[in-house]
């Protein structure tokens, strides 16, 4: 019976991660929570199958002209460069380290969502 929790993990991480909010929001809690994976794993886990599904949710943004093409180049390089520093980073942590700090993130960044205040492009944009 894993695999029915598996496909409920994979179907809500693939709809999180199609939306550009990132699979890993549901995948590496799941991961670790449910099946008590250690944090490291989870992430490699989610760096795994944020390939494919990455590759999808571009080509579907690119098809709906979603893609800001011009920053792109300085975005990639430090976002490579930001990715090596966060791998070197997390494998030094313990676990417990690396699982703290993710839920801070996470709990900040819904803090800040949640009481953020619309700004005018969005309210043009929803009743445009």
């Amino acid at each position: 019976m894993d695999w029915i929790v598996y496909v409920i993990i994979g179907l809500l991480s693939g709809i999180i991660s199609g939306m550009g909010i990132g699979g890993g929001t549901i995948l590496i809690p799941a991961l670790s929570i449910i099946y008590g994976i250690q944090q490291q794993t989870a992430q490699n886990i989610n760096l795994i199958y944020f390939i494919p599904t990455a590759v999808i949710a571009l080509i579907t943004h690119i098809k709906q002209g979603n893609i800001e093409k011009k920053p792109l180049p300085l975005i990639i390089a430090f976002g490579l460069i930001g990715a090596a520093a966060g791998s070197w980073i997390a494998m030094g942590l313990k676990a417990d380290t690396l699982r703290r700090c993710f839920g801070f993130f996470l709990l900040a960044m819904g803090a800040y969502e949640f009481f953020k205040k619309e700004d005018a492009t969005e309210r043009s944009t929803r009743n445009g």
